[in-house]
């Protein structure tokens, strides 16, 4: 073996939590992932090297061509001759109907060390989403994974019917939804019951996954009638009669919404797994991005002069992060703050604290600087207070505590910048109208989303697409730009956004 190493990953299907642990150390590990375009692009999320996309269906703005499984097997080889760790991430499992083994054929031939991730496969996992237990004690003893693309360059089919139409349990046929009315007459011909329970998951483990079901002879019509679109799975059985019973997936509340998250991308994994609790897809449309200071010499002065303050006050968890990772990194820890009271604008920065072993002396009823400075008014009279903050932001702190005699030194502790444009699926989802909400957590990512918008964009705000505010000042500064809210959160937070947008949903 020579060079570095390719890890033949399983995605699963859709419903990016559906990847294994393994799968998640292998991207964390990787220098290069190729990926196919089943693959649900959050998993990128976990991903810090370079990504690149090995399939892609023509349509769009971002039109490419697909490469040939020779041109993936090559690029394999060459990353790894490089010394680098591939992983090569699939949608599925790489060993079923996923084309893996030719690719562990092509790496062992080359002499490249590899590993094969399994992954959960659509048999179990749409299914299982769709309510429909594939086995079962009264219905299905056995269940059979069958292809309905078959190699196009193989002279005759290796399926045979007659023996499928005997089998003694559940039919379950990948990549068949173009050959649907072939499979099911040749079934039928074969001698299969013509009304034997059968159903078609189109999308499946996605927001977007639609279910038919129907009798085997009806249906490619009920298919055609529900237009429904690949990725499917084609389940034929009595155990499709479950789903009556058990179907659970499409029943969450926001289940089919495609919900814009304007975090930034690194910080944004709590609202995307909320959305996806939800039944939603989280789409990613960070308006800002952070980093740190340009210069920390403002910060690390007052590091060595902690002393001077009586409070530390954090209006974000950025805020908190920054700065005590640089408290760390110039030698000190908690201990440095023993003399201080803690002030937080609200239960998510005082979390933060929390992840440090700290807790937050002050937290105002309602996160907003407003009611931050009321509830420190009677307790900072002439006192010194640090707030550790973003290079750009409201200066409310400064300017109601000095009512009160109190000065308030502040340091840029983290820095906001803005994004200068999406990627371009997100972009054809905004400009299509296929965003049904976004949310709006700050008055500056307010402004920035509508900077961001195109003119086609801006058409679809308030007619097809939704847009929620996290407070007041947040919906003050969306409307001072043009932008209509239809959703304000009653707790200030991202977890009240999604309230509100449940409370609209429910109310419809």
């Amino acid at each position: 073996m020579a060079g570095g190493k390719v890890y033949l990953v399983g995605a699963g299907p859709g419903d990016p939590g559906l990847i294994t642990i393994k799968g998640i150390e292998c991207l964390k590990q990787a220098d290069l992932i190729l990926y196919d375009g089943l693959v649900n692009p959050l998993l990128l999320h976990h991903v810090s090297s370079k990504a690149e996309r090995t399939c892609r269906v023509s349509e769009g703005r971002n039109k490419r061509r697909i490469l040939r499984q020779e041109e993936i097997n090559q690029r394999l080889i060459d990353a790894a001759r490089e010394g680098k760790t591939v992983v090569r991430l699939k949608g599925g499992d790489p060993f079923i109907f996923g084309r893996g083994s030719e690719e562990a054929v092509a790496l062992r031939n080359a002499g490249i060390d590899f590993e094969v991730i399994p992954g959960i496969t659509a048999a179990t996992a749409a299914a299982g989403y769709a309510g429909i237990s594939v086995t079962h004690r009264a219905h299905a003893s056995a269940v059979a994974l069958i292809t309905g693309h078959e190699d196009p360059s193989k002279a005759d089919s290796s399926l045979d019917y007659h023996v499928l139409a005997k089998f003694p349990g559940t039919l379950v046929f990948y990549m068949g939804l173009h050959k649907l009315e072939h499979i099911v007459s040749s079934l039928i011909q074969a001698g299969k019951s013509a009304d034997i329970p059968a159903a078609v998951i189109s999308r499946g483990t996605t927001p977007f996954q639609k279910t038919v079901q129907s009798d085997l002879a009806h249906l490619p019509e009920a298919v055609r009638e529900a237009e429904l679109v690949a990725p499917s799975l084609i389940v034929i059985g009595e155990c499709v009669t479950l789903r009556d019973q058990i179907a659970w997936f499409d029943q969450k509340p926001l289940f089919g919404l495609r919900i814009g998250i304007t975090r930034p991308w690194e910080q944004a994994e709590a609202e995307i797994q909320r959305a996806i609790k939800l039944g939603a897809q989280p789409v990613l449309l960070p308006t800002i991005k952070i980093s740190a200071p340009t210069d920390w010499k403002p910060v690390d002065d007052a590091i060595a002069r902690l002393e001077e303050y009586q409070w530390l006050v954090f209006t974000s968890a950025n805020g908190v992060r920054y700065f005590l990772n640089r408290l760390w990194e110039t030698g000190f820890d908690a201990r440095k703050l023993a003399h201080l009271k803690l002030a937080t604008i609200g239960p998510s920065t005082a979390e933060a604290l929390n992840a440090w072993h700290l807790r937050a002396d002050v937290i105002p009823p309602h996160y907003r600087a407003e009611e931050l400075a009321a509830v420190l008014k009677p307790l900072v009279s002439q006192q010194k207070i640090l707030w550790a903050g973003a290079n750009r932001g409201r200066e409310v702190l400064q300017t109601e505590l000095a009512e009160v005699s109190a000065t308030v030194d502040k340091i840029v502790a983290y820095e906001n910048h803005d994004v200068t444009a999406w990627d371009p699926e997100s972009v054809d989802l905004l400009e299509s109208g296929a965003l049904d909400w976004v949310g709006l957590s700050s008055p500056s990512i307010a402004r920035n989303f509508y900077h961001l918008l195109s003119e086609k964009a801006r058409e679809q705000i308030g007619n097809t697409i939704k847009l929620a505010s996290i407070s007041p000042v947040t919906t003050q500064a969306a409307e001072e730009v043009g932008l209509k809210i239809d959703a304000e959160a009653e707790e200030y937070t991202w977890e009240g956004i999604f309230a509100a947008i449940l409370k609209q949903v429910e109310t419809r």
